[in-house]
């Protein structure tokens, strides 16, 4: 797990750590789903019929780009939850710059979200406290919160509110 829940003062707080920028965004969806998934379903995933997909999310190249895109991405994870009622099991996520936007691609192993309970709704991904940032060699990230551990680089490390 590279993924810790953390206090907020009304929402809920995820903060992420990864070896690179792609699988930041892998670590971040999947924590984002541990915590609205109940354990019975979590249990029960591996023994459900996989699908495969592409889930794709671009924005225009602009300084808070990296920021943009990990939010659309996670508001696309939970569009396919909600909307098209596919609870995503797996991932393997490309970023790639282009002459105007960064474009992210997914490889996505999905089950039906008919299969899936869950404990909480996220209403909403927020830009409020929002971080998204690389961690050079031997720089650390220190965590003020007891639950969360602090990270020494390489790598990369994200927090994320969510409105519940």
């Amino acid at each position: 797990m590279s993924s810790w829940l953390r206090p907020t003062t009304a929402d809920i707080g995820l903060r992420s750590f990864a070896a690179s920028f792609e699988r930041l965004f892998e670590e971040t969806s999947y924590g984002m789903q541990n915590y609205l998934i109940d354990s019975d379903s979590a249990q029960q995933i591996g023994s459900l019929v996989h699908h495969s997909s592409v889930w794709n999310v671009s924005v225009p190249l602009h300084e808070e780009m990296n920021s943009i895109l990990l939010v659309k991405w996670l508001e696309e994870v939970l569009y396919q939850d909600e909307v098209e009622r596919k609870w995503m099991v797996e991932s393997t996520v490309r970023i790639q710059n282009h002459e105007t936007a960064i474009h992210l691609e997914a490889h996505v192993l999905w089950v039906s979200s008919e299969s899936i309970k869950k404990e909480v709704e996220i209403k909403a991904v927020t830009r409020q406290d929002l971080i998204i940032m690389e961690v050079k060699e031997y720089e650390e990230v220190p965590s003020q919160w007891p639950e969360v551990p602090s990270f020494e680089g390489p790598g990369w490390f994200c927090d994320v509110v969510f409105d519940i």
